[in-house]
């Protein structure tokens, strides 16, 4: 049974066009979700075409369309290359990969990503894995707690925040979402919405080790695209946007010296093709308020 408000395609257009489409090209959607890029990506493609959809989320398999060109591996996109290869897959003419969090991940309650529901403090994208948002809360330490607020959640009083944390798990649970939100009522700064938005999505980073995955993924791209084959990314959060764009600007996560006596230069084989990232128009954040903070950049193998 298809949901058809499971999650609507972000910037959709823009990377339908930027994708540059080949009617009898292999392509990968890392994201699968609601299928909308897919759906549109299938449309595209002739008889000879391929798509491989990657999902993590055991839900997403519902959204599958009737269609034998595509291939559903129910997987995080982080095992890319492994997955293709178990289908005699070693080049692909295009790679999308839709970050963070579906809208339908956010609106089932029970699922713990948002702010909005009394549910457990989950937040896996994978109901496979063990560690959970409740985990995190309750054993990581105090300057482990510090460090993941501050840099995947960019929570201005991070440390007094996990300080509290550590002092108040001694006494009361934060199992749930409410009784972890209410523990640290005091500890607010700002506008509590926004401030909670950032504390729970520094956790579901942390849960998902999504910068990891992220990293893994992009570390593949390369070796995975034919030539002019490209890749569409849409990222949700300045995080990764960075990460997206050091990499296709340099192939590498590392800061590039420039030293006149070391020769030894890294080939990038990725060209840039947005400059600067693309952004949802006016009319798309009016009627998808998720589209507010996406990014679109798009690369190409040289």
């Amino acid at each position: 049974m298809k949901d058809q408000n499971y999650h609507i395609p972000v910037l959709h257009r823009e990377v339908i066009t930027g994708l540059g489409i080949r009617a009898n090209g292999i392509y990968v959607d890392c994201t699968f979700g609601g299928g909308g890029h897919a759906r549109s990506i299938l449309e595209k493609l002739d008889e000879n075409g391929r798509l491989i959809a990657f999902d993590q989320d055991e839900d997403a398999i519902k959204n599958l369309p009737t269609d034998s060109r595509i291939i559903f591996i129910p997987q995080n996109f982080r095992y890319l290359q492994r997955f293709l290869k178990l289908h005699n897959i070693s080049e692909v003419d295009g790679v999308l990969a839709d970050l963070g969090v579906s809208s339908h991940q956010f609106d089932k309650a029970e699922r713990g990503f948002s702010t909005r529901f009394e549910a457990d403090l989950d937040m896996r994208m994978d109901q496979r894995q063990t560690l959970t948002a409740f985990d995190v809360v309750a054993t990581y330490s105090e300057l482990q707690l510090h460090k993941i607020f501050e840099q995947f959640g960019e929570v201005t009083n991070a440390k007094t925040l996990a300080k509290t944390i550590v002092e108040v798990r001694e006494t009361s649970s934060m199992k749930t979402t409410e009784a972890f939100k209410n523990a640290l009522r005091g500890v607010v700064k700002g506008n509590p919405k926004k401030y909670f938005a950032q504390v729970f999505q520094a956790l579901r980073i942390e849960v998902n080790d999504e910068m990891g995955a992220l990293k893994e993924l992009l570390q593949q791209i390369p070796d995975l695209l034919k030539s002019n084959g490209r890749v569409a990314f849409i990222t949700f959060h300045s995080l990764e946007d960075r990460l997206v764009k050091n990499f296709f600007r340099r192939g590498t996560f590392e800061e590039i010296e420039d030293n006149p006596f070391v020769m030894t230069k890294k080939m990038n084989v990725l060209k840039a093709i947005t400059k600067k990232p693309i952004e949802a128009t006016e009319k798309e954040k009016m009627e998808n308020s998720r589209s507010r903070s996406a990014k679109l950049r798009i690369a190409e193998k040289i």
